[in-house]
């Protein structure tokens, strides 16, 4: 038992010992150091890329949500435009009118999503409906709004509102469903005279657009005010926002357990509705536990999207735990190397890592190979290249999702979905850029303004489906016979529209003339074998770049009306002002 006290001085006492000691002291320090910065380095890559995914995340559920409720409103907006609904609200007794009005809104009835309409006019009060099943076939009246009945005050809110649009999620009591509505006024010269609109099933709604399966991600919509339109809960949503008091809704803020926390969704929800395409993130709590909480506003039905992201479910720490044991023991191992090979070996080695974190805090998401060795230090090298490339992969789906439901946005926005010409508004934009380049180069313009003669006796002897098929075939002979930078449009109902560049008095009139002859060149063939005769009457002006749309658009009318007050299927010039 004596041998070990004596060779205990001697181990004590000898420079390998003393340095091996030391070795192992500097090393534990240098290990405990760079433990913390590996933590500090992963909490710092999973709270930016967290942060990252929030914001694609939230534009993904943003043009989502987007697409499914603005075809719903453009084609009600269409709709409430419609001459035919317009007349009715002026004159609902009259059966012959009251018949085409129901024609037209059965027409889009199959156009909506959920196959169902509402039409409430403004006169009476009387509200017609009809559903995905035509249950109401010639019973879509089903009954009258009035102003002392709390239950119909969306009606009067939206139109007291002036805006164009307006969603509201309630439980229609009469009609005993519960769906989100797209209430849009009609109007005549500015002033309404009813509302017209659909529903989306809201258990449809929750599930295509909030209850989307994604691990540790919920997405909620609110209004302005922060009352839950959409939830994965139903019983979350706060039903008949637009007519409660703002103490006893369901809101957003309520979900929040800190006032600090839900002051600041507040001013985050008002700075992305001032930006409109701006996203913001922040983390908040709920029930004990944070979250990542991203706000994005869609500005066309004025609803915000915000999505609530568990960061460490989506982006698991315990991962690492592996990794962190075999760095600990990589560290116990490089305890036999100097100093400076530790640097070398291993602290040269984290800081390339910790270089590449910043290459991904600032974006770049293509981190190459760190480093190609098998020990601990490169299997985290290569686990944090393949959770950065995985995270980079998800960001470009999502960017290239974003863009494509951008585009899809902007030809819907732009382009008559049954002609597949410009409609009013792409036209107007595709216009402005024309005579903008017609300024520069010293070029006049040319307007024609085309109205398919006795089109209402095509639509009553062969059906709105015929009229369709005559519209689109209209259209398309003026593109095959128009040149490709002059831009055609339809301008509504059965009127078409045309700016001719590089316009001269000679050859405006023989374009109109050309058109007038292509137009009446053929009948129209129909899909089930009838042929329709078609003329058209045409109004024409010169254009000069600088004078206002207005003027042009008026003194080519003029001339249009002139054409079919001479017994129509002809063309008018207009003179210059």
């Amino acid at each position: 038992m004596t041998t070990p006290a004596r060779l205990k001085p001697r181990f004590a006492a000898s420079l390998h010992a003393r340095v091996l000691l030391l070795t192992v002291a500097i090393f534990i320090a240098t290990a405990g150091a760079a433990f913390v910065a590996f933590n500090y380095l992963v909490d710092r890559a999973v709270v930016r890329l967290g942060t990252l995914f929030a914001e694609k995340q939230v534009q993904f559920d943003r043009y989502r949500g987007l697409e499914t409720l603005f075809r719903e409103a453009s084609l009600a907006q269409t709709l409430a435009r419609s001459p035919a609904i317009i007349e009715w609200a002026h004159d609902e007794r009259d059966p012959a009118v009251r018949q085409r009005g129901l024609a037209e809104l059965e027409h889009y009835r199959l156009a909506f999503k959920d196959h169902s309409y509402f039409f409430v006019i403004g006169g009476s009060g009387n509200y017609y409906f009809n559903d995905r099943d035509n249950a109401y076939e010639g019973n879509q009246l089903r009954y009258t709004l009035s102003p002392e009945n709390p239950r119909d005050g969306w009606y009067y809110k939206t139109i007291a509102s002036g805006a164009d649009c307006q969603l509201n999620v309630d439980n229609d009591d009469n009609l005993r469903v519960t769906k989100v509505w797209v209430n849009c006024p009609v109007r005549d010269g500015g002033e309404p005279v009813g509302m017209i609109g659909t529903g989306i099933d809201l258990t449809d709604f929750i599930r295509e657009v909030v209850d989307f399966p994604q691990k540790g991600i919920d997405s909620v919509f609110v209004d302005r005010s922060g009352a839950i339109q959409a939830h994965r809960d139903p019983r979350m949503v706060d039903f008949h926002s637009l007519t409660k008091d703002t103490k006893s809704k369901k809101t957003i803020f309520r979900l929040l357990e800190r006032e600090e926390d839900r002051k600041a969704l507040a001013a985050m929800m008002e700075r992305v509705a001032a930006e409109k395409n701006q996203v913001e993130s922040r983390f908040v709590e709920i029930e004990g536990h944070r979250v990542l909480a991203g706000v994005g506003y869609l500005d066309q039905i004025g609803w915000f999207n915000v999505t609530l992201m568990d960061v460490d479910m989506l982006i698991e720490r315990q991962l690492f735990n592996p990794i962190v044991a075999a760095l600990t023991l990589a560290i116990a191992a490089a305890t036999l190397l100097i100093a400076l090979l530790f640097r070398q070996v291993v602290l040269g080695r984290i800081d390339r890592l910790a270089a590449s974190v910043r290459r991904v805090e600032g974006g770049d998401f293509s981190v190459a190979q760190i480093d190609p060795s098998d020990d601990e230090i490169g299997q985290l090298s290569r686990a944090f290249a393949d959770m950065a490339r995985t995270v980079g992969d998800n960001t470009r789906l999502l960017e290239e999702r974003v863009a494509e439901r951008t585009e899809k946005l902007e030809r819907l926005a732009h382009v008559d979905p049954l002609t597949e010409v410009f409609n009013r508004r792409g036209f107007v934009h595709a216009a402005g850029q024309e005579r903008n380049r017609a300024s520069r180069h010293g070029h006049t313009l040319g307007l024609l303004l085309i109205d398919i003669d006795m089109f209402k006796s095509v639509n009553d002897g062969f059906g709105h489906h015929g009229g369709d098929q005559v519209l689109i075939e209209v259209a398309r002979r003026l593109r095959h016979d128009l040149r490709n930078y002059d831009v055609a449009a339809r301008w509504g109902g059965d009127e078409f529209v045309v700016l001719l560049a590089e316009a001269e008095p000679d050859t405006l009139a023989i374009v109109a003339q050309k058109v007038a002859d292509v137009l009446s060149s053929s009948p129209v063939a129909l899909e089930d074998g009838r042929e329709v005769e078609v003329t058209a009457s045409i109004g024409a002006c010169l254009a000069g770049t600088d004078e206002p749309v207005d003027r042009i658009i008026a003194r080519v009318d003029a001339a249009l009306y002139v054409a079919k007050a001479a017994g129509r299927n002809r063309v008018i010039i207009m003179d210059p002002a």
